[in-house]
Parts: structure tokens; sequence; C-alpha cells
């Protein structure tokens, strides 16, 4: 296997620090070419003298004088803001671009990437929520792989390797259920943001943990499964299953189902995404049958964690549906995170948005775009943010 050169968009995040970690452990297989961050300078400088990238972007341009004069002494380029993010994943000095960046914000990179024929190792599902069509029609023009990092759609992705030829009847998502299964509406409508970021299985990023708990992550993960593996709405299931040690599964049209098992990890599916087709050894701590314990499933409460409801309505109907969700969802838990609205506020937020922004059949890139802004700005306008 030779050395792969991996740009990491969204390098300080819980996602990209954890890929640095599997780079790290494996320095002949590769290298970080590219890191990328909003607003982590400090981080951003600190990996960027420990794997000497060819160059760094730094989202907020304000930060850009302490980040060049930090590294100086290296050679490292530095460069600033939105467009610059942009302009780096449209540079040919890298094989693969891990998508990190949460967000909408993943959504333009990815797109240059596809466009110059990188590789891309998938870790925001939000690109493909707001435009997977496009995003995957291009990906086919250019022949180019989208490999999935996010755990459920790697565990698909791994249980499909040599079965091209064998239809799917449907793939079965598993949930962890968040921090607050089996809570009704009396409880939630409670619940702080401190006690809504404490997972009991994954460490993750605040953003992608508040969609957990209101199971908004499973809805985005369906829209997800839809373009990856080019499913229909009746062939995505979800199922609570909350030892995470099942990560998805998926079941052929003769009965068999094949299921993908492990340790809740990340640092798993994200070696896999950038090691693949290979498979490479690694320290991870191992899942051990021999210890007693139960795995089980029951069906998720979407009366209750109506988000789901909201996401696998918009998966139905699609258009710019999906897209309008995103951003009132986005908008939503940044509110909900600074203690601008409650926890069952956020539903209603992106509820109303879906209602009231217009629905395009067949959108353009353009069009993903404007709806995106209105979307957001709707459901800023509910709290006045």
């Amino acid at each position: 296997m030779s050395q792969k050169r991996i740009a990491i968009f969204g390098s300080t995040g819980s996602i990209g620090t954890q890929a640095l970690e599997v780079i790290a452990a494996n320095p002949l297989l590769f290298t970080a070419e590219i890191l990328t961050a909003q607003t982590n300078d400090a981080l951003l400088v600190k990996q960027a003298i420990q794997f000497n990238p060819n160059m760094v972007v730094i989202g907020d341009e304000k930060k850009y004088v302490a980040v060049k004069e930090a590294l100086k002494h290296t050679t490292v380029k530095v460069f600033a803001g939105e467009k610059a993010i942009e302009e780096v994943a449209s540079m040919d000095c890298y094989d693969m671009m891990l998508a990190a960046i949460v967000g909408y914000a993943g959504l333009k990179p990815t797109l240059r990437a596809i466009e110059i024929g990188k590789v891309i190792a998938l870790a925001n599902k939000e690109t493909l929520v707001v435009a997977g069509d496009i995003i995957m029609r291009k990906a086919m023009e250019k022949r180019i792989p989208v490999i999935p990092v996010d755990s459920e759609h790697s565990a698909i992705f791994q249980c499909l390797v040599g079965e091209g030829r064998n239809k799917i009847e449907k793939i079965i998502l598993t949930a962890s259920g968040g921090p607050f299964l089996g809570k009704k509406p009396n409880f939630l409508v409670n619940v702080k943001k401190d006690h809504a970021l404490q997972h009991p299985n994954w460490n993750m990023g605040a953003k992608i943990t508040i969609d957990s708990a209101t199971l908004m992550n499973k809805g985005l993960e369906m829209i997800e499964a839809k373009w990856l593996f080019n499913l229909t709405y009746d062939q995505i299931q979800v199922m609570v299953h909350p030892q995470s040690i099942i990560h998805s599964m998926v079941q052929f049209e003769d009965g068999s189902i094949k299921a993908q098992m492990g340790l809740p990890d990340m640092k798993l599916p994200i070696q896999y995404a950038l090691a693949f087709p290979n498979r490479i050894p690694n320290d991870f701590p191992r899942y051990d049958c021999k210890k007693p314990g139960t795995l089980s499933f029951e069906e998720p409460d979407i009366k209750t964690f109506r988000n789901l409801a909201l996401a696998m309505e918009a998966l139905r109907q699609g258009g710019n549906l999906p897209c309008i969700l995103n951003a009132a969802n986005e908008i939503a838990v940044y509110a909900f995170l600074r203690n601008r609205i409650g926890f069952l506020d956020m539903t209603e937020v992106v509820e109303q948005t879906m209602q009231k922004i217009a629905f395009i059949e067949k959108p353009t890139l353009e069009e993903y775009f404007e709806t995106d802004g209105e979307a957001r700005n709707f459901a800023a306008s509910l709290f006045h943010m």
C-alpha cells in the first residue's frame, strides 16, 4: 500500500483529531497534507507543528496573523477565510479528502474535491442531506468513491463489500437512543444542554451529540443512506440498539442479514475509510464476545422524538425538503447550545420552517444554496437570534 496524502477538512473537531491519531500511528501509510479549522487556531497550530502539512487554513480570518506568526519557522503555507477553504480543496496536492467540517459548511469544499477527482472519506452527513443527488451524480461522473466514515454507514459499506450484484432488501440503521432513551415530553421539556451533551456510548462534538439526543442524527443518517447506497424510503429502517455494538445491518433479498460489530470507537471507521480497500492492524480495544451481555433492539419512539419523524417525512418527499430540515436544525441546535431555546423547541423550529419554505421537487445547486439561506433566516426569526 503506497503512502496516501490526506487532506483533513475540519482537523480540530472530534473526527479530525481522531483521524490524526490514525495517521500518527501509520506514518508509512498516511501523511497529513492539508489541515483546516474554523476557529480553533491554537489546536490547528499544534497539529501543524506535529504533522508538518503542506498547508493549513483557518476559516476565521481574524486569526490569520496569529497562525501565520506561530508557524513562521516552518515550511507550512497558511491561508485564511471561507473562500480559501474552497480554493485549497481544488488544489491537486492530495489524494483523499476527509470531509469532517460540521454541517452545511462542508458542502462546497467537498464539491470542489469531487470536481478535481479526489476520493472522499465522508464524515459530513449534511453534505448528502442537503444535496445528495448532485454530490453522488458528480462522484459517479468522475468515477470516484465516496467512502462513508459515519459508524453506521461504514458498517453498511463494509457489509456490502463483495455483494455488488446482490440486491438489498433493506438496511437497518442502529441508534443508541441517546441519553434520553425511554423519556417522555414531560421530562424532556426541562432538559438543559449539559444533560443533553452527555452521550452514553460515544464521544462526539457538540452538534452531533445534540442531534443524537433528539434523534435528528438518525434522521439525517437515513437521508444520507438513501444517496450513498441508492435506496428508496421503504428500504431504510431504524432500530434502537442501546449497546452500540452492532453498528448497522444489511438484509439481502434472500432474507440473510449481515451486520458489522465492534466497540463504539470512531477511529475504526476512520481508519477503514483512509486505508480502503485494505484493512490495517491497530491496537484499538476489541469487543469480547465471552463477556456476559445482551444485544437488544427496539422501535424508536417517533411520537416523543418527533425530529426523527420530520426527517423521515423529508426523506419521503425529497426535493429541497431535506435541505430545509438541515438548515433549520443547525440554527435550532445553535440556539439550544446557547440557552436561547428549550430542548423540545428545537423540533418546533424545524417543523415550522419545513412548513414555511417553498418546496422545490428538483432543485438546482443554486436553488439548494438559496433554500439553505431562506430556511436559516426564517428559523432564526422564530426566536430573534
